[in-house]
């Protein structure tokens, strides 16, 4: 009874972002995307990073593509998520332009897996995580497949959640192997969260 009430309270709150981030008005997305964007681009984990891991946005998550280009701009490698078919894994691609992707699974923009090289090196890497909801303890809501939980649980650079201030909660339901994020950035503020080993 308890996982079927955590199921349900987690499916009434996508679907309240969902429906926060569908009512947003356009202009005022581009603005509060590019605070985002600026915070990330001037944290020092970026600057010392020098492989950009990050999703390909859709119309109502943070825009990545911004990221990206600048990502470019500063010399870095950048590596984009590639959905493994009739699994919940996914791998990540490493992409020189715009032009190595192609629309994949759900309707996500995916590199090419024969023209980009697949990620197996994770020193200095900096990892852009999407969520429909965080919460103060850097842990997130995302979109119920679990691919990014996956992922995150054998990442070991940094991970930074990027969320409009609309779609945080204090507190989000999670499980014991849930991995909150290192960094979460919004539109107002850059939140370190400390790790369970160093708070007292």
């Amino acid at each position: 009874m308890y996982i079927k009430n955590i199921k349900e309270l987690k499916k009434n709150l996508r679907a309240r972002y969902r429906r926060f981030r569908e009512k947003m008005n356009a202009e005022h997305k581009i603005r509060l995307d590019a605070n985002i964007q600026c915070r990330l681009l001037a944290l020092d984990e970026y600057a010392k990073a020098e492989t950009i891991f990050t999703y390909v946005s859709k119309s109502i998550e943070v825009d990545t593509f911004a990221i990206i280009n600048a990502a470019f701009a500063n010399h870095k490698r950048v590596a984009v998520p590639r959905c493994v078919p009739d699994t919940f894994d996914m791998e990540f691609y490493y992409i020189t332009s715009l032009s190595d992707l192609e629309k994949g699974a759900f309707g996500v923009l995916e590199p090419v897996p024969d023209q980009c090289e697949k990620v197996t090196h994770y020193g200095k890497a900096l990892c852009i995580v999407p969520g429909l909801s965080f919460d103060a303890q850097g842990y997130r809501l995302g979109y119920g497949k679990g691919y990014y939980d996956r992922y995150l649980a054998q990442f070991r650079g940094v991970t930074v959640g990027i969320c409009y201030l609309g779609c945080i909660q204090w507190n989000l339901p999670h499980g014991y192997y849930d991995r909150p994020v290192d960094i979460l950035i919004t539109e107002k503020y850059v939140r370190r969260i400390a790790k369970q080993e160093d708070m007292p």
